[in-house]
């Protein structure tokens, strides 16, 4: 029953992040400037990408539960304020990125110029991010739809949709890159392009999915004859949802602020980030479909009112979860040295990559520890918790300790990175003893408050 739900999101994020990694590569093929030009904006687009799950997941919490309670008209108010979320923070981001954009590139090109052209750089960044902006409204719309349609349990058509959008950015990334079958040659612009038009064929084929399928999507059937939700229940979605948001926007600014710290020892840090990032995001789709599994099947037996039931599957998730990531890890960490060698970059970056691989690899069974506890708290409605466990630990613990040893001490890189993850074996614990206590336990859409 796990796997029904969890593979298909593996597929998807697998297939996505693999995709990302042939993109990755075709951009690491025209020059380490390039790369690391488009891996800072990618950093950037990236808090904008959780803020859209936070605010997708704040109301998703409730999706889960009303769909257990078989209620139609709860699950269309839930739609409708991810909508209007999503909206408002998508306008607010472009009006940002358009305003300040350069800027917040500039901000990671500050360290020394040891791996490149650190103008060169800031100007493809430039031209990159003004294209990707245009695909920032079928991102939401995407987000919206494919989130309800999962805590509904339907996880095959966004899975279906995004292999289908990715196959679209694979094929015009090799066409607009680098000019073939008579297509201009536009470098990391038609990167940026190719992938804006994933986008909107990936929404495309979500949106007419699920409104031609009203008998199986009962939920949808007007959907947006209102966009008006009751007072009590945008209260009760504020209250639970906002930490949400706060948690995924400052977490994902965190892991921004992180990648500056590193960045001030030079652009051939950037690259070899990048570089290592990029890999394991292929690897880290297990934990994270299995973090998501966890979200949709414990919130189903919440809502349903089957407590003991819920905490069993929890327990027997997590394990889960940490034991297949213990092996993925291991792979990984053997397989570490062949991936830089795919980049067109210096031997010390690649070098650098290899090692930020291995040590990612090292880590990845406590991330999954770490990822299914976060979903387990977020499934009873939580979010205040996971709000302090998540995003201010990572602003309190995480962040202070890169800063001073980027900027105070001579010490590797690679060390840095280590003792980062290390500082969240206190989490661990945290975490630990939150999911033994139970206190998530609870059943958030059982009254009208």
């Amino acid at each position: 029953m796990v796997l029904a739900i969890a593979i298909p999101i593996m597929i998807q994020n697998g297939i996505t992040n693999f995709v990302s990694l042939l993109d990755n590569i075709m951009v690491g093929q025209i020059g380490t400037e390039q790369m690391s030009g488009v891996a800072i904006v990618n950093q950037l687009i990236f808090v904008y990408n959780l803020c859209i799950f936070g605010g997708v997941s704040g109301a998703g919490i409730f999706t889960a539960q009303y769909f257990g309670q078989k209620d139609d008209e709860g699950i269309r108010h839930t739609f409708r304020f991810k909508l209007w979320v999503s909206a408002i923070l998508t306008a607010l981001v472009i009006v940002i990125f358009l305003i300040s954009g350069e800027s917040l590139i500039q901000i990671y090109l500050n360290g020394s110029s040891d791996g490149g052209d650190l103008a060169a750089a800031l100007r493809y960044g430039r031209q990159y991010m003004l294209v990707m902006l245009c695909g920032l409204p079928a991102f939401m719309m995407v987000q919206t739809y494919a989130s309800t349609l999962r805590e509904c349990g339907e996880t095959m058509v966004p899975m279906k949709a995004g292999v289908t959008a990715v196959l679209v950015n694979l094929v015009f990334n090799y066409l607009l890159i680098y000019g073939k079958f008579g297509f201009p040659k536009l470098g990391v612009v038609g990167a940026a392009i190719a992938t804006v038009l994933s986008r909107y064929v990936e929404m495309a084929i979500v949106l007419v999915w699920t409104h031609k399928h009203k008998e199986i999507n009962t939920y949808i059937v007007g959907i947006y004859k209102t966009m008006k939700i009751p007072g009590y229940l945008i209260k009760k979605f504020i209250i639970k949802g906002s930490p949400l948001l706060f948690n995924e926007t400052l977490w994902a600014a965190a892991q921004a602020t992180l990648m500056q710290c590193y960045s001030v020892r030079g652009l051939s840090v950037v690259a070899a980030f990048n570089i290592a990032n990029t890999i394991a995001n292929l690897f880290n789709v297990v934990f994270i479909a299995l973090g998501d599994s966890v979200a949709i099947v414990v919130g189903q037996r919440l809502g349903a009112g089957k407590m003991d039931e819920a905490r069993d599957l929890d327990n027997k998730m997590i394990a889960f979860s940490v034991m297949c990531c213990t092996g993925v890890a291991i792979v990984m960490f053997l397989i570490a040295p062949l991936f830089p060698q795919l980049y067109n970059t210096d031997s010390t970056t690649r070098h650098l990559a290899e090692y930020l691989i291995m040590t990612q690899a090292v880590f990845m069974p406590q991330n999954a520890f770490l990822h299914a506890t976060y979903f387990t708290l977020r499934s009873g409605g939580k979010t205040v918790v996971t709000f302090f466990f998540d995003s201010v630990f990572v602003w309190i613990v995480s962040v202070p300790i890169a800063f001073v040893l980027s900027r105070f001490t001579g010490l590797f890189v690679v060390v840095i990175f280590a003792c980062v993850n290390i500082a969240d074996w206190i989490k661990c614990v945290i975490g630990f003893v939150l999911v033994k206590k139970g206190v998530w336990l609870q059943n958030i859409v059982s009254q009208k408050e």
